[in-house]
């Protein structure tokens, strides 16, 4: 954590149990030693990290997507499974892998690989993609003015006709340090059923390309800011059947956060769903599970030390410029991002007579959207479908 806080990607040391003395032997590695793909359809998970003779085994995010490596005792590394999508749980039976993941738009199914052969084993899933219509997921890379690759994608509604105007939500993924990928995610599927075209990315503070492009301490609502407002320009110059007069924007935890940052500086979007979002950093220091550590770390100061730099980097703060009608969702048992953070900016939004609605999940945490009870997230999908047909349709 010395050099890039408490994101930084770790690196595999060895260490003598005798004499104590300990090597890395991995100086070079850059690469988060996790899953950090994101979807709403998983259920269960495993260890990341599993031995198995001479090597160690353990998964890596690169780019957009999740592989399976091993290392040996020298530090050499070798890549298992290098197919795009996600691995999401595995193990090593000889020279076979076994493993749980997600390729392209195929929900959880169980996978064999030998010989860097991947075999499919189970259809638990596939009446998903034989039953319903889904939205073809179109990739569109976008370089910042400073060089910088942002990966992204487009949904077109299911049906699309291309002499049609449609309205769109831009999606905003939490962490910041995780990544979407080219995965199923059943929320943007349904939004997509409903008419919607729906585009999302990896700006700067995202995984998957190391430590400097995830590094944004100190920088929450600027460069990162700046390279979704340019990614959204660059979906609505090369999808001319999106209406630009009905874009609305959402996201959960960061992507609250962000959406509630966007609303105070620009009011492009039309409407807006922010979700256990964060909206105060001083009032997020005191009344979460990792506030103490987190905001200190990612925001550079302490409500003690550099109160101001927390207050400039708070949605909170300009939510007197807001005109964008704005639902937030969240949940009571939320205590990585407090029910408060929603409650102020509802509360703020109302006093500055902008259209706002607050709806609050009974018994739920920070997880609703991915593993809340099903009828919780048929409604919040509902919540958030009813606020954006009202301002976009």
């Amino acid at each position: 954590m010395e050099k890039y806080g408490i994101n930084e990607n770790a690196k595999f040391y060895k260490i003598n149990t005798k004499t104590k003395k300990c090597i890395c032997i991995t100086p070079d590695f850059e690469t988060s030693t996790w899953n950090s793909v994101g979807s709403d359809a998983r259920y269960g998970g495993g260890s990341g990290f599993k031995k198995y003779k001479d090597h160690l085994y353990f998964i890596t995010t690169e780019g957009y997507s999740s592989h399976l490596n091993r290392i040996d005792l020298e530090g050499n590394i070798e890549k298992i499974i290098e197919t795009n999508g996600s691995v999401d749980s595995y193990t090593v039976n000889g020279e076979e892998v076994l493993f749980i993941g997600l390729r392209g738009l195929k929900l959880q199914e169980l996978y064999s690989l030998r010989d860097k052969k991947e075999i499919q084993l189970t259809d638990f899933n596939g009446w998903v993609n034989k039953e319903i219509s889904l939205s073809k997921i179109e990739r569109l890379a976008v370089e910042t003015e400073d060089g910088v690759i942002i990966d992204g994608w487009v949904l077109k509604p299911v049906d699309f006709d291309e002499k049609k105007k449609y309205p769109a939500i831009l999606d905003i993924h939490g962490g910041p340090k995780t990544v979407y990928g080219e995965v199923f995610y059943h929320e943007m599927q349904y939004f997509a059923s409903e008419g919607y075209f729906v585009f999302f990315c990896n700006p700067r503070g995202s995984d998957g390309k190391g430590n400097e492009f995830s590094d944004i301490r100190g920088k929450y609502g600027t460069i990162d800011y700046d390279d979704l407002m340019k990614f959204t320009d660059e979906v609505l110059n090369k999808y001319e059947s999106i209406d630009k007069d009905r874009v609305g924007v959402t996201g959960g935890s960061y992507g609250g956060f962000m959406t509630n940052w966007i609303i105070g500086h620009t009011d492009r979007f039309k409407a807006a769903a922010s979700q256990r979002s964060i909206s105060n950093w001083i009032s997020k220091f005191g009344t979460t599970d990792i506030g103490y550590y987190f905001v200190d770390d990612q925001q550079s100061g302490t409500p003690w030390n550099n109160a101001d730099k927390l207050w400039w980097h708070s949605p909170l703060k300009y939510a007197d410029k807001v005109k964008t009608p704005t639902l937030f969702i969240h949940s009571d048992e939320d205590y990585r991002c407090w029910m408060a953070e929603a409650l102020q900016m509802f509360s703020a939004l109302k006093y500055h007579g902008v259209d706002s609605r607050m709806c609050l999940f009974k018994g739920e945490n920070h997880e609703l959207s991915r593993s809340g009870k099903p009828t919780h997230r048929m409604r919040r999908l509902k919540e958030i479908t009813n606020w954006f047909d009202h301002y976009l349709k």
